[in-house]
């Protein structure tokens, strides 16, 4: 079993935190479908201390909802300990992630996410003055680099987070300005891996068993995070499980689980999204475009939703016709 700190997590394979998907209707289907350990979505430490609703409104969570971390998005070093003390008052966590990854933009203009990797002393900072005052422990999750590969760089830097008090490390195979596009650099996640004692994780096109267990192998990390290759396919975490055990492909979904799966996410999202009509239908849309892949007359289907729909019900006549 794998530990983080004195935590023991009870499973290598993690489901990301994703910004706008891992919502608590998400986990729940996950969790049905072979998810051992989740993430919140990611949280922004200005929100918490400013009390945004949205934000509040993406810590509900459930019983059923554990074990569970969370990852917290910033720059300031006592803003994020501020944070960081609201949030353990709101929520249980096994640990606490800080977000040294997100490419977006508006965070790197904020001076979080991506651009610690090119602020090292400030990452530095934020981990000295939260690691001594947090009673559970903090990771990190990186990339492979800024704007150039440079591996010597970013294991110098893991190195120095370790020596902090760091408990493991998460890798996204890409740099900042490749975002989600291109191929994983599984050498960079492999040097992290040689260069430190505490776990890593690797993360980027995990998207199969096949994928999880390549990634396994090349950088022969401790674990894997689990993102976009969840969306519409719970059963990924299943696939992965059974994937490394025996080396089989996995049986096809068939259109009517998938159907019956999509009708319970949706039917979650009713019941726990707090938010206006309109955007919970905006949202079980979005949700519904997932569950589409791979099924014939996708693209049609997909425009019909997007254009024909106000409702849940609405969503479910064009799914059940299928």
């Amino acid at each position: 079993m794998i530990k983080i700190g004195n935590v023991n997590i009870g499973t290598n394979v993690l489901l990301a935190p994703m910004a706008g998907c891992t919502d608590l209707p998400f986990r729940l289907i996950a969790r049905e479908h072979g998810a051992k350990f989740c993430f919140y979505e990611m949280v922004d430490s200005n929100s918490l201390i400013y009390e945004r609703h949205e934000t509040y409104g993406n810590l509900k969570t459930d019983k059923k909802d554990l074990p569970i971390a969370v990852q917290l998005l910033g720059s300031d070093p006592s803003g994020m300990l501020k944070a960081a003390l609201r949030l353990l008052e709101l929520v249980k966590v096994s640990f606490l992630d800080i977000n040294c990854a997100c490419p977006a933009k508006k965070v790197i203009k904020k001076r979080a996410g991506a651009h610690l990797l090119r602020d090292a002393p400030r990452l530095y900072g934020i981990l000295q003055r939260l690691i001594p005052e947090l009673p559970l422990p903090v990771t990190i999750k990186i990339r492979s680099g800024f704007n150039k590969k440079d591996d010597d760089n970013i294991v110098e830097m893991v190195k120095r987070c370790e020596d902090i008090g760091v408990s493991a490390v998460f890798v996204h195979g890409r740099l900042k300005t490749q975002g989600y596009a291109g191929g994983i650099d599984y050498e960079a996640i492999k040097k992290v891996k040689d260069a430190v004692r505490i776990p890593v994780f690797g993360s980027g096109n995990i998207f199969s068993g096949e994928s999880a267990k390549l990634m396994l192998d090349e950088t022969g990390c401790d674990g894997i995070l689990v993102a976009r290759g969840a969306l519409g396919n719970p059963w990924i975490f299943k696939e992965i499980e059974e994937y490394i055990k025996t080396g089989k492909p996995p049986k096809e979904i068939s259109l009517p689980e998938k159907k019956k799966v999509l009708k319970k996410h949706l039917d979650y999202i009713d019941r726990y999204k707090s938010i206006s009509a309109s955007g919970k239908a905006g949202f079980m849309r979005k949700v519904a475009i997932w569950y589409l892949k791979n099924i014939p007359s996708a693209s049609n289907l997909r425009a019909r939703i997007t254009r024909e729909t106000k409702s849940c019900q609405d969503i479910l006549k064009i799914i059940m016709e299928i």
